[in-house]
């Protein structure tokens, strides 16, 4: 089985990446793959609740997220620096994930066989 990281970078609804990596990590798991998910900078944005995509006249994806643990994507990472930076909280956040520092970012990006970005 082969370890994928996604690793979501950028804010959702600007462009279509957010989007593009949920839909690459629940493929990848729908074939057995062990998969990651760690979000960083304003890839957190990401998992913001009550957001309103339609406002601005894009599709919700947003709550897709909630059904990650039917793929069994249970790996969920946010920087924990980040997260501060952008004075928010766990609260904050759709869906259930573990806080983690820069180092353990890096070595879960040594560990996987392959890291997508987004």
């Amino acid at each position: 089985m082969k370890k994928i990281t996604v690793l979501f970078t950028r804010s959702p609804h600007s462009t279509p990446h957010g989007r593009e990596g949920l839909d690459f990590a629940m493929l990848s798991a729908s074939f057995d793959q062990q998969v990651s998910l760690i979000f960083i900078d304003e890839g957190i944005l990401n998992l913001l609740k009550d957001q309103q995509p339609m406002l601005t006249g894009n599709r919700d994806y947003i709550a897709t997220f909630k059904v990650l643990p039917l793929y069994d994507v249970e790996d969920i990472f946010v920087c924990q620096q980040d997260l501060a930076l952008l004075q928010l909280n766990q609260q904050d956040l759709l869906i259930d994930v573990e806080l983690i520092n820069d180092h353990a970012i890096q070595q879960k990006l040594a560990d996987a066989d392959e890291v997508l970005v987004f």
